[in-house]
């Protein structure tokens, strides 16, 4: 069976669309995904199944919908393609010690996107980009490198001009999440 590892957008933050973790991963085993494990209250998701990650989008969003009446969008990679994000951060340990010796708050974040970004869209976004708010395009993932705050980045506040569904995520939680993952392998 596939490891996925399910990013929910836009759930427990700000006290809006709060779905508590208990009944989340009850949701997740009720469409029968297997091995079910949550991580912090950011909607982080861990499962196994051999179904594809398309129709897995949909049942998962259509099920939350149906039993919270919460809109949401899931965005799923795999434990091999988590494992590729935290091996593979394009900037380089001096850029990342430099970036969290500015800032007081996480530095390092990893924009999760449904699908790649059309190269059109992406000039929308590399007018933000700046010595302070720096990005690189993977695929369908992009690492964000933030000097001071990311709530007051105007790269990070722009993300939704690129026209695909995103959800970000800090660097610590994606490498706790790759850990977790990588044990549900064995």
């Amino acid at each position: 069976m596939i490891v996925y590892i399910a990013f929910l957008r836009g759930i427990n933050v700000g006290g809006k669309n709060i779905i508590k973790m208990a009944d989340l991963k009850q949701v997740f085993e009720s469409i029968g995904l297997c091995e079910v494990k949550t991580y912090i209250q950011s909607g982080n998701v861990l499962f196994k199944s051999n179904e594809a990650e398309e129709s897995l989008c949909d049942k998962i969003e259509h099920k939350i919908g149906a039993v919270f009446g919460i809109p949401v969008n899931v965005i799923l990679r795999t434990s091999t393609e988590l494992e590729h994000i935290i091996l593979n951060c394009p900037f380089s340990k001096d850029e990342i010690i430099e970036a969290e010796t500015l800032s007081k708050v996480e530095s390092l974040y990893v924009a999760l996107l449904t699908h790649n970004p059309l190269k059109e869209k992406i000039e929308y976004i590399n007018v933000y980009r700046s010595e302070s708010d720096k990005y690189h395009i993977v695929g369908r993932d992009i690492y964000l490198l933030f000097h001071h705050s990311i709530r007051n980045s105007k790269l990070s506040n722009n993300l939704y001009k690129l026209n695909v569904s995103t959800t970000v995520r800090n660097w610590k939680t994606l490498s706790k999440l790759a850990v977790l993952a990588k044990t549900m392998q064995i």
